[in-house]
């Protein structure tokens, strides 16, 4: 008994001044890392920094960029992408993606003119009737990929061949012209009307126009980042494009939410072709926002700074990069050089956002 009484004491006198930390983790705390997280947080930081040093380089070398006429023609350029721009950061948040956002809104906008025109329905009517349609268009894509189990983009490239088909079908390829829009249904380009701003009465077609839809572009990117940010359905779409598995767990009606979001990207699609008409005056089957809507408004929302794996960004980012788009699409106009640079630079840009995200997911890991 002595003995085990002695080993005890001994063993108890060897832990006197021993560490009581079972381990230790150390954090880096460098500025570079400190960076990565504060770009994770804000991930709209990027495109803002990009967009501020655009407009310094272009201000410099383009004489008239800064002027106020040239800044409202590159608002009234991104407002059609500005708005397809909100259907695909929706859906992209989710870890999807949609390729028939432009056919959508061409076939919307063909529907509003043809039943206007051929039917004898009301404007207003005929623009309800469209903007239903566009927001069935996008709901019949949700319900394939949330009930279907089938892949967004096999789903979106096949809805955007079946669109783009019916569109030219549906119209005969007849064009409404500008003039029996603004004779018979002013309402279906009533986004482009504008207001004048510093207009001079002693001069004519002074001031700086601004079209309505530029107004429209700028509410809706305000009302979803609202949405996204603060109210649990925003949460509910951040939480399916992270981890959809976990988001059930947890009570997330994933798909649900799934088809809510390919309908609401269908509805401001065809709201972007309400705007087709009033921007470009006409209806046109063969308008090219219909083969090129798409790639423009995953443009934006990429330059944006979010996620194509879904679950992080912000709908502010994705107006950042339509406006970054517009940016340097004018300022290499002013500065005279080859168009093709335009698509040189974009496709740069495009490389480089996905490598930000990249490097900002490995640090958020």
């Amino acid at each position: 008994m002595a003995s085990e009484a002695k080993a005890a004491t001994s063993y108890e006198d060897g832990l006197k001044g021993a560490s009581d930390k079972v381990a230790e983790f150390h954090e880096d705390t460098s500025a570079l890392k400190k960076l990565q997280h504060w770009l994770h947080k804000t991930p709209s930081a990027v495109p803002l920094i990009v967009l501020v040093a655009a407009l310094i380089i272009f201000g410099v070398v383009a004489e008239n960029f800064f002027k106020a006429g040239t800044l409202s023609v590159i608002l009234q350029q991104i407002a059609i992408v500005g708005i397809l721009g909100c259907a695909q950061t929706i859906v992209i948040l989710t870890a999807g993606i949609d390729l028939s956002v432009g056919a959508i809104a061409v076939f919307s906008s063909v529907l509003m003119g043809q039943m206007t025109f051929r039917y004898g329905i009301p404007a207003p009517a005929s623009i309800a009737i469209g903007l239903a349609l566009g927001t069935a268009m996008g709901a019949v894509n949700g319900w394939l990929i949330a009930k279907m189990k089938l892949p967004p983009f096999i789903v979106t490239l096949g809805t955007w061949q079946i669109l783009l088909a019916s569109n030219f079908i549906y119209s005969a390829n007849e064009t409404i012209r500008s003039s029996d829009i603004e004779k018979s249904a002013p309402a279906l380009r009533f986004w482009g009307n504008d207001v004048v701003f510093f207009a001079d009465e002693a001069v004519k077609n002074s001031g700086v126009k601004i079209l309505y839809a530029v107004f429209l572009m700028i509410v809706l990117v305000a009302i979803m980042a609202y949405v996204l940010r603060s109210t649990a359905w925003g949460r509910y779409v951040y939480a399916t494009g992270d981890d959809p598995q976990a988001a059930e767990l947890a009570g997330v009606p994933t798909g649900k939410v799934l088809i809510q979001v390919y309908a609401l990207a269908g509805l401001f699609c065809a709201i972007a072709g309400w705007v087709m008409i009033g921007r470009f005056g006409s209806v046109s089957p063969t308008a090219s926002t219909g083969q090129l809507g798409n790639i423009q408004s995953i443009t934006a929302v990429v330059i944006g700074g979010i996620s194509l794996f879904g679950g992080r960004g912000s709908i502010v980012g994705m107006f950042f990069g339509a406006l970054i788009v517009g940016v340097f699409e004018m300022g290499l106009r002013l500065v005279g050089t080859d168009p093709q640079w335009t698509f040189f630079l974009i496709g740069a840009l495009i490389i480089f956002a996905v490598a930000v995200d990249q490097w900002i997911r490995k640090v958020a890991g």
